[in-house]
């Protein structure tokens, strides 16, 4: 059996919210079904805007310590600051994790096994967390786990971890995002998006059927009069630059008009780049996608682990 892959992931920031409104304050706040989220499950979502745009998208979860909100670092401290401002009489701490928790990810068809010679059992299906007061394990899809160690004994249980597996770049980590179809946003893309055209309520991350929360009218109206008119989809592009997020994308049908913007990119094991990239639902059905200008590199479309609806809404 191949070696499981294991990496660093340091550009991650860690939000941990305590007390005994924590679960509320964010069910008020997010897009995601809070008061849904059962001990020692995970959910992905996004904080929006009163408008409705995205500013973060995250991974959530709930422990018996708490909740923890996981996002790219340089979103961190904007996203927290912002939140602590609405905590308002709410029994509620908001604070920064990330200098608590150091997290790596672990992935391949032997990832299972080796967390459960190393902690003695692992999650068993996509969202479960296992927790101790020195380890949060998540099980996330593509067949991958994300690990997050107590800094007070980091070294320890991260030479542990490490020992028996093969090693695997952060840019691969992201690659099994995008083939999962999960979207990140990051400061190029914020308040670019509303939370469908990230697919966020294919994946989980967006409920209709909750209570307010910033920017939910609009969202509501926008799935409810089928409004939505782009999505997001997974592409490659064979180029020797990276694509970065807010690139533009063009097709014929629209013109000069942009059809499109990358959220992620990544390198292929093959050269070039594989993305994710919101598009308009129209020129992804039949038009030809270019990177950057109308006559850039063709995006070639790939399949996603879930369907993407053909119309708006």
């Amino acid at each position: 059996m191949p070696l499981p892959q294991y990496c660093n992931l340091p550009d991650l920031g860690l939000i941990g919210f305590t007390g005994e409104d924590a679960q509320s304050f964010l069910h008020n706040q997010l897009t995601c079904d809070v008061n849904a989220l059962g001990l020692n499950q995970s959910t992905y979502g996004s904080y929006c805007t009163p408008k409705g745009r995205v500013l973060a998208t995250f991974l959530l979860w709930r422990t018996a310590e708490g909740c923890f909100m996981q996002l790219p670092g340089a979103l961190r401290e904007g996203i927290q600051k912002r939140l602590a401002m609405y905590v308002l009489r709410s029994k509620v701490k908001v604070a920064d994790a990330s200098p608590h928790w150091t997290a790596t990810g672990l992935s391949g068809e032997g990832a299972e096994a080796h967390l459960g010679r190393v902690f003695g059992a692992a999650p068993r299906s996509d969202h479960e967390v296992m927790a101790t007061p020195d380890t949060m394990v998540i099980r996330l899809p593509e067949r991958r786990y994300e690990v997050l160690a107590a800094a007070r004994n980091a070294s320890e249980t991260l030479t542990a971890l490490k020992a028996g597996t093969e090693p695997m770049s952060p840019a691969l980590w992201d690659q099994l995002d995008i083939r999962a179809g999960i979207s990140t946003v990051t400061p190029p893309t914020q308040e670019e998006f509303v939370p469908q055209m990230l697919n966020l309520d294919l994946i989980g991350g967006l409920s209709f059927s909750k209570g307010c929360y910033p920017g939910q009218e609009i969202v509501a109206r926008m799935h409810f009069l089928g409004s939505v008119k782009q999505r997001t989809y997974r592409a490659h592009i064979q180029t020797g630059e990276l694509p970065v997020p807010g690139d533009k994308l063009y097709s014929e049908d629209l013109g000069g008009q942009a059809s499109g913007t990358i959220v992620n990119a990544a390198p292929s094991a093959g050269g070039g780049f594989d993305v994710l990239a919101a598009v308009q639902i129209s020129s992804a059905q039949g038009a030809t996608l270019h990177w950057r200008s109308p006559d850039g590199p063709v995006l070639r479309l790939l399949p996603l682990p879930y369907d993407v609806p053909a119309s708006a809404g």
